[in-house]
């Protein structure tokens, strides 16, 4: 006699992010998946609610000299250092496929100084893309320093932005800060309408064998599964101290249940990136195990999660 089969569960995979609205909790991050076009002529992107092109300046940037990566135990160093032909060669180039991909597309802007962003941002939104999301936080800069160390640099550059486009606008924030919280409401306050919590940790490492930097420049950004409890923190503080902000959760994210874990923590969708290194079709694998986890437990929203370990998350010293 056949057992009877449990009746499928329908689990809505939507969510919304401020203003935006996602058809999966799933974001491509910046730098990992090009300038999109190419990564969705290869990839089925119908997982991901959007995909992220990497960052672009005013004008071109050549980027750091190699080794520019390099694996470090679970993760991965990067010393690229945003090589970009520039905002008018990338409306040359990438704003006549971007009709062709069939999930949103954001911009990331960056710069060396606040104008340079609202410049590159009203420059994106001219290309096509559906949000801006602001680099604020990549240590590959020339004077090794980032906006998002600072509230009130932070606060410039956001509400330059927000004054150059229409768009939604993301301000990506850094683990490195020695005061979080006070750099994502500098964000809020000049109008950013999500936060992305986090980018890279700075990292290096050294080769024994040869006794060099395994990337130019000594120190890198440092991503992968090792930096997740890091990024879960960060996103544990802001919600906790900013009820209600929109939070992108990014780093490490490998499986379905990192996903549930940064909802839990209050993030309201995810960002996946180094995975594609090792495996540029995961997004689907990734949303294939959220769905199956939320079948299993009774959720049938994805955004019912979010936020809710905060209020078993305590306090810490």
């Amino acid at each position: 006699m056949a057992l009877p089969q449990r009746p499928a569960m329908t689990v809505d995979p939507t969510v919304d992010l401020g203003p935006i609205s996602l058809s999966t909790p799933l974001v491509a991050a910046s730098g990992t998946v090009g300038s999109v076009w190419e990564f969705a002529g290869l990839v089925d992107v119908s997982s991901y609610g959007a995909l992220v092109a990497k960052s672009v300046s005013e004008e071109p940037w050549p980027g750091r000299p190699p080794p520019r990566l390099a694996p470090a135990g679970l993760g991965m160093l990067n010393r690229i250092g945003i090589q970009n032909p520039g905002i008018e060669a990338w409306q040359r180039e990438t704003a006549p496929r971007l009709g062709r991909i069939s999930a949103p597309v954001w911009g990331s802007a960056v710069g060396k100084e606040p104008a340079e962003f609202g410049r590159v941002a009203a420059g994106l939104e001219k290309a096509g893309v559906a949000a801006v999301e602001v680099n604020l936080s990549c240590p590959n800069l020339e004077d090794g320093r980032m906006f998002s160390l600072d509230p009130a640099a932070t606060r410039d550059v956001v509400r330059e932005v927000v004054a150059a486009t229409s768009l939604p606008v993301g301000a990506k924030l850094t683990p490195n800060s020695e005061d979080i919280v006070a750099v994502a409401q500098a964000a809020i306050e000049a109008g950013a309408s999500w936060l992305t919590l986090t980018n890279t940790v700075w990292g290096g490492g050294i080769d024994i064998e040869t006794r060099e930097p395994l990337v130019s420049g000594m120190v890198g950004g440092y991503s992968g599964p090792p930096i997740k409890p890091i990024a879960i923190r960060c996103v544990l503080e802001v919600a906790r101290a900013l009820p209600g902000v929109p939070i992108l959760g990014c780093g490490g994210i490998v499986s379905g249940k990192d996903v549930v874990e940064y909802l839990l923590a209050g993030a309201s969708a995810v960002a996946i990136g180094t995975i594609h290194f090792a495996e540029p079709r995961a997004a689907s694998r990734i949303l294939a195990e959220l769905i199956e986890w939320c079948e299993s437990r009774g959720v049938s929203r994805v955004s019912e999660l979010t936020g809710g370990a905060l209020q078993k998350a305590g306090s810490y010293a």
